[in-house]
């Protein structure tokens, strides 16, 4: 059997709270992100995506490091780091995000949520905000504190993942609306939960507060689990391209803005509030873009795993942009692919050519979402 001591990790590499649970589960190999290891293997990436789909799966997604925010203005400060108005966001809720910087480039795209009045935490996506956010709090002058809290999130996503949280909390939380929170306990375990999660599925984030009661609470919620079928597991990258979500470094970075992305909802120019990045973000929404986020279905053979290169798009004979994310899903039976291409190449309907790192692939434009695109599954009304 596998230990935690077969990894020769440094200690410049965080290990999260769950790091000892998810070896002693079958983790085989991980990953970095937000300088912390991450599990990205318990086996077949393939049967990871039916756990999810059909049963449960629990993450260890300890990487995403919260970013917290309190003081008597942190609702104001907060506001200052967001184009997305947030002037109705009530205590409790939850809202997906981006932050920007002054050119109107994408720091980030994570998920706030606000646990009290002036106490705010900005779920993050792989890039330093925290380091950001301290930095525009210097000259900010507002009363706020920022800090990384030893708060570490689970997901447990899939269509069981209701009945296992019954199980663990009861029937009430079947009340529990799409993006909201509560704060909850579990044998004397202090707990946040939300209706949030990285998969289109539906599902919950789990946040525990306590780093050293990680391997306790990985293992009630595996317990609760067996009798749905709760399996451990890792992010689908099949299930999170199936429904378009977005990975920063990969489908976005800061030199991508909103628009390009069609998160054009996500920005409110005309909100009082100010921004970082306002002035450009409206330059470009006037001026137009030049690029644009788009989906592809690819022919040929399944692809093997996710591309790990940013394979070049042709039209033509003429380069037209590039794949972000790609793979195979073996449910629609196609090779699907995120792509970030010219606007003379976003059209629906338009032939392009792949140069993957094994051969030429001929490609069609088609909307996206590829599954599910009123993600109806996710809030919970499939």
């Amino acid at each position: 059997m596998t230990s935690p001591e077969d990894f020769g990790f440094g200690t410049q590499i965080r290990k999260s709270p769950y790091f000892d649970a998810t070896v002693k589960w079958g983790a085989a190999g991980f990953s970095v992100y937000n300088h912390m290891y991450i599990p990205r293997d318990f086996g077949d990436p393939e049967q990871n995506f039916w756990n999810l789909v059909n049963e449960a799966i629990l993450c260890d997604v300890a990487v995403e490091r919260q970013v917290q925010i309190t003081g008597s203005d942190a609702a104001r400060f907060v506001q200052m780091l967001i184009p997305r108005d947030l002037s109705k966001m009530a205590i409790g809720q939850c809202k997906y995000i981006i932050i920007t910087n002054a050119k109107g480039g994408v720091i980030n795209d994570p998920v706030l949520l606000r646990l009290e009045k002036n106490k705010f935490w900005i779920s993050l996506a792989d890039s330093d905000v925290l380091l950001w956010a301290q930095g525009v709090a210097t000259h900010a002058e507002m009363d706020v504190e920022i800090c990384e809290p030893d708060v570490s999130p689970l997901q447990l996503q899939g269509p069981r993942s209701m009945d296992i949280m019954k199980a663990l909390f009861g029937d009430d939380i079947e009340t529990m609306k799409y993006y909201w929170l509560r704060h909850l306990e579990l044998d004397g375990i202090e707990l946040v939960v939300s209706r949030t999660g990285w998969s289109s599925e539906l599902g919950y984030e789990i946040y525990l507060q306590d780093g050293t009661r990680g391997s306790e609470l990985w293992e009630k919620i595996m317990a609760a689990g067996q009798p749905f079928g709760l399996k451990p597991g890792h992010t689908s990258s099949i299930r999170r391209i199936e429904g378009g979500m977005l990975s920063y470094h990969a489908d976005m970075d800061i030199k991508t803005n909103p628009y390009e992305l069609g998160l054009d909802r996500l920005i409110n120019l005309d909100a009082p509030h100010d921004f970082i990045g306002k002035a450009a973000l409206r330059d470009i929404r006037d001026k137009g873009i030049s690029r644009k986020q788009i989906g592809i279905v690819m022919d040929g053979a399944p692809l093997t795993g996710p591309n790990t290169t940013f394979w070049p798009l042709k039209m033509n004979g003429a380069t037209v942009g590039k794949v972000t994310s790609a793979v195979y899903t073996p449910r629609l039976e196609k090779n699907i692919a995120l792509c970030m291409v010219d606007l003379a190449a976003a059209e629906l309907g338009t032939e392009l050519s792949v140069e993957t790192a094994t051969g030429r692939r001929h490609a069609v434009v088609v909307e996206k979402p590829f599954y599910d695109p009123k993600k109806k599954i996710t809030a919970g009304k499939a």
